[in-house]
């Protein structure tokens, strides 16, 4: 594959720059909320922004698809296409947490080839491309990210949205690595996956996860030096189970992924 054009880049970029300004001014106000089906609730924030995103793809790149959270796919089998999450942990942003942010992947050819992970009330943004260092944005400035390297199990810090999210089975596998780390965090969402790739959290552990929820986290670890599969060590893709593994090196990954198979 040849490198990602700059163009689709940028416009990566600016997609998270729209995220940012509408989510703003909503952070800790008052808003509607509704329940879906499945009881997590969702804002007219949420489908704000993802209307908003759809909108300037549609503009720009007419022959690109998009799938996002809340509405339905658009020319899913496109060979671009992009995924959406407009608010992930719509939960925390509803409570006034800061850990909640915007999800934007770009695939080519069923690749993740672009990953942002945009965090609006922090004015944070990783930035992974293929072929590229993932880099790092803050009101501190731009840095290149690299993960922690050669931390062996028994040192790691361990990440998962939450212990309530893994079913019964998974839940089992998922305590097997708990209890073989140095000690756990909860409550991260998707700025786990940025601290993983600056070098503070070592891994992340995940199931229950939709496409979207993962798609744009796979360019940034592997932009920092990480390896993030499903929790058998195959690519994630539209296919996956929702099991997720991000690690900060491969001895790291091997060790956890040998745990979580263990019976």
């Amino acid at each position: 594959m040849q490198g990602i054009p700059q163009n689709l880049i940028d416009f990566a970029e600016t997609l998270a720059d729209s995220a940012r300004a509408i989510i703003r001014p909503y952070y800790r106000q008052a808003f509607s909320i509704e329940r879906k089906a499945d009881a997590t609730p969702v804002t007219a924030v949420d489908r704000a922004v993802e209307r908003a995103l759809r909108d300037a793809i549609s503009a720009r790149f007419p022959d690109h698809g998009v799938v996002g959270e809340e509405f339905g796919p658009h020319q899913a089998e496109a060979d671009y296409l992009w995924v959406l999450d407009p608010i992930d942990g719509t939960k925390r942003f509803v409570a006034g947490s800061p850990q909640f942010g915007s999800l934007i992947a770009l695939l080519q050819g069923g690749r993740p080839v672009i990953g942002i992970i945009e965090m609006p009330a922090l004015a944070e943004r990783w930035v992974g491309v293929v072929g590229r260092t993932t880099r790092f944005t803050s009101p501190n400035g731009t840095d290149e990210c690299r993960t922690a390297m050669g931390r062996p199990l028994a040192e790691a810090v361990l990440s998962a949205s939450s212990p309530h999210m893994f079913p019964e089975g998974d839940f089992a596998a998922f305590e097997r690595v708990r209890k073989a780390v140095h000690y756990p965090l909860y409550g991260c969402d998707c700025f786990a996956y940025g601290l993983l790739a600056n070098g503070g959290l070592d891994l992340v552990i995940e199931s229950t996860m939709a496409f979207y929820d993962f798609a744009s986290l796979v360019p940034v670890v592997q932009g920092a030096g990480g390896v993030i599969t499903d929790w058998n060590g195959a690519p994630l893709g539209q296919h996956s189970d929702g099991r997720v593994l991000a690690a900060g090196d491969a001895e790291l990954h091997e060790a956890a992924k040998t745990l979580l198979g263990a019976r």
